[in-house]
């Protein structure tokens, strides 16, 4: 799977463990920054790698920063995007299953890497059901249509 990989400052360290991680899971992994613990500011980190997915380079995009709400809100703000802050495996699970979800969006400060590798293969592995649900994931490409007008 190709994989956009994009943090702010506060999820560089979190970030390049994970670059290592999936690489051993061999996953193609896309780094769209930041390089460095300077401060920086993650909407534009958000935007490269949604950019990405939206553009289909890669099929699944991953963001970090701190609490991991402002990458969120960024990153729904591109078309076709639907990110998820997933704060357990539960949330990770469901967003694929009945969302779709094709962005990942982490909290940097909320845990330990070995939980944070469960939260992200669970959310890599997990297929769409469709169903009732992909009714409501074309629901809310609708409402993104209509907001884009």
């Amino acid at each position: 799977m190709r994989i956009a990989i994009a943090c702010d400052h506060r999820g560089f360290k979190l970030k390049n463990l994970l670059v290592k991680y999936l690489g051993e899971k061999d996953h193609r992994v896309i780094d769209f920054g930041t390089y460095s613990k300077d401060p920086c500011d993650y909407p534009d980190y958000a935007y490269l790698a949604t950019s990405a997915l939206k553009n289909k380079k890669v099929d699944r995009a991953i963001i970090i920063c701190y609490t991991g709400v402002g990458s969120c809100i960024a990153a729904n703000k591109v078309k076709g995007i639907r990110a998820v802050l997933a704060y357990n495996l539960k949330s990770a699970y469901m967003s694929r299953r009945h969302n779709d979800s094709n962005t990942l969006v982490l909290a940097s400060y909320l845990f330990k890497f070995d939980y944070v590798k469960k939260i992200v293969s669970r959310w890599l592995k997990e297929g769409f059901e469709g169903g009732r649900h992909l009714r409501r994931v074309r629901k809310i490409s609708r409402i993104e249509e209509k907001e884009n007008v």
